[in-house]
C-alpha cells in the first residue's frame, strides 16, 4: 500500500502495466481497502498469462532499473511465504523468486485466492516464468498449495526430462 501511495496510487499502476502491452491485470484497490471490504478483492485480478508475461519483462530487465530489479529480485528469492507452492515439491536448493499471495476465508469458508507467481531456475539455467492462481476453494490451504506445488513439479519434470 505504501509504494502504490509513493507511485501516486492504483490506477497509476494500473495504466503503467497496461502501457507495458498486458491488457489483462486491473488493479483497483489497496491491501487495507480490500480488508475493510473484500468484495473489492474480486476488483484486482490478472490472468495467470498476463502475470506470467509481466514476469518474463521483470527478468528480461524491461521494467525496473537494474538497482530496483536486482533488489526486488533479491526480496523474491528471499521469500519465506508460500514455501510450500511453487519451490514445495521442486529439488531442494533450485533457485525460485516469488511472490504468493492469499486471501482469507470468508464465512463459508471459501478462499477467494490463493496464488503463487515465481520464476524457476532449471539445472541447465532456463528460466520458466509461472503463474498459478487457485480461486475460490473450499479446500484446506495445505491441499491449495499441493496442487500449486504439483503443477510446478509437472513443469519441472517436462522441461528437466532426458
Amino acid at each position: 500500500d505504501i509504494l502504490f501511495r509513493l507511485l501516486g496510487g492504483t490506477h497509476v499502476v494500473d495504466q503503467f502495466v497496461h502501457e507495458l502491452g498486458i491488457p489483462d491485470i486491473s488493479i483497483v484497490a489497496l491491501t487495507y481497502q480490500v480488508h475493510q471490504q473484500p468484495e473489492l478483492a474480486y476488483d484486482n485480478w490478472s490472468s495467470p498469462r498476463a502475470m506470467a508475461r509481466l514476469l518474463e519483462l521483470f527478468f528480461k530487465g524491461r521494467i525496473l532499473s537494474p538497482g530496483n530489479q536486482d533488489y526486488l529480485w533479491r526480496l523474491m528469492a528471499s521469500s519465506a511465504t508460500g514455501l510450500g507452492r511453487i519451490k514445495g515439491l521442486l529439488p531442494s536448493g533450485t533457485l525460485v523468486p516469488h511472490k504468493s499471495g492469499s486471501s482469507g476465508t470468508n464465512d463459508k469458508g471459501i478462499a477467494d485466492a490463493t496464488n503463487d507467481v515465481g520464476i524457476i531456475t532449471l539445472p541447465d539455467g532456463r528460466h520458466i516464468a509461472l503463474a498459478v492462481f487457485v480461486s475460490d476453494s473450499d479446500a484446506p490451504e495445505d491441499e491449495r498449495d499441493m496442487v500449486i506445488a504439483t503443477i510446478a513439479r509437472a513443469i519441472w519434470d517436462g522441461y528437466c526430462a532426458d
